[in-house]
């Protein structure tokens, strides 16, 4: 009866770090699934080996330990997860053709919820937001893995530059020549143009701009929808490598190769520390919608600087707690994510 105690309160404690887990080996891995495996992973291995657990360090240290020895394991193979834009050019309208590349190639959505705990610091929260937005996490896979563990350790989760030596089992000094060019490295990203600005939570003018974007989206006003996008704005559609700019282009596509999203319905998802839709199009086999994409808006002041579809609908859909096809209208059905 003891034991089985014991076992059920460790389980417990383990279980209450699973989403702060998970949110750091979703930024190490920039994957939503590879995350809650090595989550997983890091979790098995803790309850395995706890008996060797000594104390020396908190539960949540040694826990973050494992977990940045699963994740580094994982970066090994070399692979970084990227957006369109990190690796082609974009295309002009008229030569625009939709290319598959392999899902080990793209950085993928996570719902908020998933990688968020609740926390009562709204600056807290909001930096934790900030450090799951697509840009930021796009540059971190830039960085070399360890660099990439000392700039979350020490920028996001704001750990001493003493405890992340501790768990890296290397020098303060060596911390701090990582977190350096880490940062040297995101400034050189930043640079390189405006990524948008999403207040937390968000303000008046910004409720109103995704309000009218859904009115456009769903009566597929391309002149409503031109007057929210900036001039300047990007599309991208994982799995395909194709991504536009320009507000001509994006409404361009959206009538030609993307006529039949037409009367499509939205439901609202937090997703990435953004705003974000799922996208249900016409389904004119069954009748009701089907799901089609999950979109991540990027914003800066009135206006959508960034339009991010993610079509893997069979596998992002489960994942944010929504059913594949409706129904009914969106207002009728019960949201996850």
């Amino acid at each position: 009866m003891g034991n089985g105690t014991a076992t059920a309160d460790l389980d417990v404690a383990l279980e209450k770090h699973r989403t702060e887990l998970t949110g750091y080996c979703y930024r190490m891995l920039g994957s939503s699934f590879e995350a809650e495996d090595a989550v997983q992973d890091t979790l098995v291995r803790a309850w395995r080996s706890y008996e060797k657990f000594e104390g020396r360090s908190s539960l949540r240290s040694w826990l973050y330990r494992i977990a940045t020895n699963v994740c580094l394991d994982m970066l090994t193979a070399g692979n970084k997860r990227a957006r369109p834009m990190d690796l082609t050019d974009s295309t002009p309208l008229a030569q625009a053709a939709l290319s598959p590349r392999p899902d080990h190639t793209w950085l993928e959505p996570m719902p908020d919820a998933r990688v968020l705990p609740t926390v009562e610091d709204p600056a807290e929260a909001a930096v934790a937001k900030e450090s799951v937005r697509l840009a930021f996490m796009a540059a971190l896979q830039q960085l070399p893995p360890k660099q990439r563990a000392v700039l979350i350790l020490r920028e996001v989760l704001a750990w001493k530059a003493s405890e992340v030596a501790e768990l890296l089992d290397t020098s303060v000094a060596s911390v701090n020549s990582a977190l350096q060019r880490a940062r040297a490295t995101l400034a050189e990203r930043a640079e390189a143009g405006p990524e948008g600005a999403v207040s937390d939570p968000l303000d008046e003018e910004q409720q109103k701009l995704l309000e009218r974007y859904v009115k456009a989206f769903e009566g597929y006003d391309m002149t409503a929808l031109t007057a929210l996008l900036h001039e300047d704005a990007v599309m991208t559609m994982p799995p395909f490598d194709l991504w536009l700019r320009g507000s001509a282009d994006i409404t361009g596509f959206m009538t030609t190769l993307g006529a039949s999203c037409a009367g499509s319905r939205l439901l609202p998802v937090q997703v990435n520390g953004l705003p974000g839709f799922a996208h249900y199009k016409p389904d004119e086999e069954q009748g009701g919608f089907s799901a089609w994409a999950v979109q991540v808006l990027e914003l800066s002041g009135r206006r959508i600087t960034g339009f991010h579809c993610f079509l893997d609908t069979k596998r992002w859909f489960p994942l944010f707690g929504l059913p594949l096809h409706l129904e009914a209208e969106p207002d009728e059905v019960e949201q996850g994510g």
